[in-house]
């Protein structure tokens, strides 16, 4: 898994690249504070190498607590800024900093 985040100097909003690989999987999703944990909302593309990547705008100056849905069971990315606790899933969340 990882991400590339490219900040923009425009706008203030940061273009964050999400790749997982998964090449088993049929569906994969971003899920996060930045689209409600609606895993309709950002799923990913799978591409030709079993890899799946997709794009989002965020908000730059804002952490966003994200996993994603790799066929219905929630991942964390290893190279999440940070992880935090989640009492609600009962299990830690990626951290992205912005």
């Amino acid at each position: 898994m990882a991400i590339k985040k490219q900040f923009l100097k425009s706008k203030p909003v940061c273009k964050v690249t999400f790749t997982v690989t998964a090449p088993e999987a049929t569906n994969v999703s971003v899920v996060g504070d930045f689209n409600e944990w609606d895993i309709k909302a950002a799923p990913l593309t799978k591409l030709k190498n079993g890899t799946f990547k997709g794009t989002l705008d965020l908000k730059k100056d804002v952490s966003y607590e994200f996993r994603y849905v790799i066929d219905g069971v929630y991942v964390n990315d290893d190279e999440a800024d940070d992880y935090i606790w989640n009492a609600h899933a009962a299990d830690e969340n990626g951290i992205l900093d912005l």
